[in-house]
């Protein structure tokens, strides 16, 4: 007897479709899985068969034959034990089902030995793609449930145990559909963090930048000695971020559900803020592996990416980063296939400016030689520093600063009235949420950047004299008109490019303390 069930495999953040056909017939008594899968999925047949003695359903002593089409198509983890062994009741005459029923449903699931069913990685991304699959209802382990129900006009049915599942298809008992209520969970919580900038004592440009980084998304980078505030200032941005907007929660749950970190969580609400040690590899930070799956960079797609000790990471790994900067999805290519991840972060950097630290201190000396100094600075490529929006040189405080008067100019409340303001003015400008100020093409900086004569004088001269790439010349211009949305202005004057000049010359500065 012959059946055929439809579920779906993952490559990279889509699901793609995959047939469970499966054959029980008289001969020698076997379980032949076949259609390129992995060790997981062979290994189920084991899982399978204990799953259903233990749930009181004893197999045929025929051979068994399944196969996952197309069978050019990887597939990998245990997510077919669900469809693989309701496969095996059809074919063996212990289930009967509509094939309507049938061709509009997907089945995902582990198989533990007692008959329970264990979560998978993936149920949102199979989720969000089922329409496209034209599938109306996904029957998944309930621990999924949550997850897949954010996905409107489809049917969600969670089960916790494989004899659930085939009482529910016998119609011998009911399961209601999963439902998901959103208002509760997208309520603005962005101020109830332990985390303030108020926290902060001095570092008044370093918290400019950073309201100017969010509001534009533009990337930026800290230098300064250690204790300086660096990672401190870091580590408040997401308390000034403006909301993530359901699209973008979507994007990013999905990235966390294909990695196993969205178990019992149904959303992620937050923008991410990921902060991978400098001794990870450059597949863990892109993704990677013989099954790809999203790296550091992915996991912080529509959040922060803070890389601290910057020159403590590898060259190579570093310059991995080039691209996704720039395109903001990073590709990663198979022999057989090439995927692409989502990847557009903000990047946050901190480094010390020598291996002593002291290198332009006002308080300490440094001790490093010239030759010292070049090595540590040369893991920086000049083409990743271009890449750079903002460049912030960080001073030591002072102590007439950590005990002065406490001032909440600078609070993440204060802040963010600021960059939400931006915010609200990009919006409208680009009729987008995906579209900011640090995304503009060409064509767009034409447009939206307009300069009065004199800062267009202005800018003509610093383009001479720091020899600005044409990807500098378009960042000064980017970050200029975030400056002037935070200000509510529609022309940018003269105080906007000499601001953001201020925060594009320490590759410059970089340069000297080589020589």
């Amino acid at each position: 007897m012959h059946s055929k069930v439809f579920s779906a495999a993952i490559i990279g953040v889509d699901a793609y479709p995959v047939e469970v056909e499966v054959d029980v017939s008289f001969g020698l008594v076997n379980f032949y899985i076949v259609g390129l899968p992995d060790t997981a999925i062979k290994e189920s047949s084991k899982r399978i068969q204990t799953a259903l003695k233990n749930s009181g359903i004893r197999l045929p002593a025929k051979r068994i034959t399944v196969n996952l089409a197309p069978a050019d198509l990887k597939k990998e983890g245990t997510l077919f034990d669900l469809p693989i062994a309701i496969g095996i009741l059809l074919a063996a005459e212990y289930l009967e089902l509509n094939p309507l029923f049938l061709q509009e449903t997907i089945f995902f699931g582990e198989l533990s030995l007692d008959g329970g069913i264990r979560g998978i990685k993936g149920a949102l991304a199979i989720a969000y793609d089922a329409h496209k699959l034209k599938k109306k209802r996904i029957i998944l382990p309930q621990v999924n449930a949550a997850e897949a129900a954010l996905i409107k006009d489809l049917e969600i049915i969670g089960v916790n145990t494989i004899a659930e599942l085939i009482s529910y298809l016998r119609t011998e008992i009911a399961i209601e559909p999963a439902t998901y209520s959103l208002p509760n969970l997208l309520k603005k919580h962005h101020f109830k963090s332990s985390l303030d900038f108020a926290q902060v004592r001095g570092q008044q440009q370093a918290k400019r930048a950073l309201q100017i980084a969010a509001a534009g998304r533009h990337h930026i980078l800290f230098i300064g000695p250690p204790g300086s505030g660096k990672t401190m200032l870091a580590k408040r941005l997401p308390t000034i971020m403006p909301p993530l907007s359901f699209k973008e929660m979507l994007e990013t749950s999905k990235i966390y559900s294909i990695s196993g970190k969205l178990m019992n969580k149904r959303l992620k609400v937050k923008r991410p803020f990921r902060n991978p040690h400098h001794t990870i590899s450059q597949a863990g930070l892109v993704g990677g592996g013989s099954y790809p799956h999203p790296g550091e960079i992915s996991l912080a797609h529509n959040g922060i990416l803070f890389l601290d000790e910057l020159t403590e990471f590898k060259r190579d790994t570093l310059e991995v980063l080039r691209q996704p900067m720039e395109n903001k999805t990073v590709c990663i290519a198979r022999a057989q296939y090439t995927i692409s991840f989502p990847s557009s972060f903000l990047l946050v950097a901190a480094f010390n400016p020598c291996p002593c630290g002291f290198w332009g201190d006002k308080k300490r000396h440094c001790s490093c030689s010239p030759n010292q100094i070049n090595r540590y600075l040369d893991k920086l490529s000049g083409p990743l520093l271009d890449r750079i929006d903002l460049q912030i040189n960080v001073q030591s405080v002072e102590y007439t600063t950590i005990k002065g008067e406490k001032r909440d100019d600078y609070s993440s409340e204060q802040m963010y009235i600021n960059v939400q303001k931006a915010f609200n003015k990009q919006h409208e400008r680009f009729k987008s949420s995906a579209l900011c100020n640090s995304t503009m093409t060409s064509d767009m900086i034409e447009q939206y950047c307009v300069l009065t004569p004199a800062a267009e004088t202005i800018l003509k001269k610093a383009f001479d004299v720091l020899y600005l790439s044409m990807r500098g010349y378009h960042k000064l211009l980017k970050i200029a008109r975030t400056i002037a949305d935070i200000e509510d202005k529609d022309i940018i004057d003269v105080p906007h490019i000499q601001e953001a000049l201020m925060y594009r010359c320490l590759d410059q500065t970089l340069e000297r303390g080589k020589r």
